[in-house]
């Protein structure tokens, strides 16, 4: 063991926090290289890597260090997590499989009495996400071009060319009432 991460132990061991997060931030991306290998999901490589640091913290006076390193016993502790979190998961998966399928519920019925809805509905649909998003929502433009996978420019020329539309369409509709 490096004399930091001795250091870092003997400080983790007296309990101090920031020491844990230290030894976090040494031995982290290896570990999560190992539940990756694992898992067939990120998340829960990264969940099984949380949960390993949660038990070292738990477990402190009792883990046993190898040639004077905890990095064994994370290693281990981490894919013991993988293992759980995988089983879980098929009990969840098969839980879901056995559930009665419930039948979706019916869109609402209610009337669009302004018109506002079905004039965007008629939009094209990449015009139609960025209004939603943008207006309906209230995200800022960065947000949405984050969300959507384009540049902040497309959102700005689709949300200008959206609005225009539907302002020329409810303009159609007021005067449509006089």
């Amino acid at each position: 063991m490096s004399e930091p991460d001795a250091q870092l132990w003997t400080r983790v061991r007296a309990g101090e926090e920031a020491a844990l997060g230290a030894l976090f931030d040494l031995h982290e991306a290896r570990l999560f290289r190992h539940t990756r290998r694992l898992l067939s999901s990120r998340e829960d490589a990264k969940d099984a890597v949380a949960i390993a640091f949660f038990e070292l913290w738990r477990k402190r006076e009792t883990v046993r260090l190898v040639d004077g390193s905890p990095l064994p016993w994370l290693l281990n502790t981490a894919a013991h997590c993988a293992r759980n979190l995988e089983r879980s998961g098929r009990r969840y998966r098969a839980l879901l499989a056995q559930a009665p399928a419930q039948p979706a519920a019916p869109p609402p019925t209610a009337a669009d009495e302004s018109g506002i809805l079905s004039a965007l509905r008629r939009l094209p649909a990449h015009e139609q996400s960025v209004i939603v998003l943008a207006v309906l929502e209230g995200y800022p433009e960065r947000v949405v071009a984050e969300t959507l996978g384009i540049p902040v420019g497309t959102v700005k020329s689709r949300l200008a060319r959206g609005k225009a539309r539907l302002r020329g369409e409810m303009t159609a509709l007021e005067a449509s009432w006089a």
